[in-house]
């Protein structure tokens, strides 16, 4: 089994706190399929909708300083490259606001699916 496959694995056997709310609470039931830590090229991302190309990426503190957000640019820059839209959300957001987070990801992959 490839690696990033085994990461992919335990990684969503670990989500952190904000991803299994997001997950349980919203995108589980999601109207199309929606990925957990889903590998694509060398990347392994947090949720990943097919029928729309979007990722969506819940960042911690550490992804707004230095080379994490250098990388993260770069790997955004990449996934576009591939007709995939990146949305990212920090932690706190879907925390302090959850509803708006749901609203804007459910509005996106439905204009990106055709729907919207």
């Amino acid at each position: 089994m490839e690696r990033s496959t085994r990461i992919a694995r335990v990684l969503r056997k670990h989500m952190t706190k904000q991803e299994r709310k997001l997950w349980y609470e919203f995108l589980r039931e999601f109207p199309y399929p929606v990925y957990r830590q889903k590998v694509i090229g060398s990347f392994i991302v947090d949720f990943y909708c097919a029928k729309a190309k979007v990722v969506i990426e819940l960042d911690g503190s550490q992804h707004y300083q230095g080379k994490q957000a250098e990388q993260d640019a770069v790997r955004d820059e990449m996934l576009q490259e591939l007709g995939i839209c990146v949305l990212r959300f920090p932690n706190n957001a879907v925390q302090d606001d959850f509803a708006g987070v749901c609203e804007q990801i459910a509005r996106v992959c439905r204009y990106r699916a055709g729907q919207g």
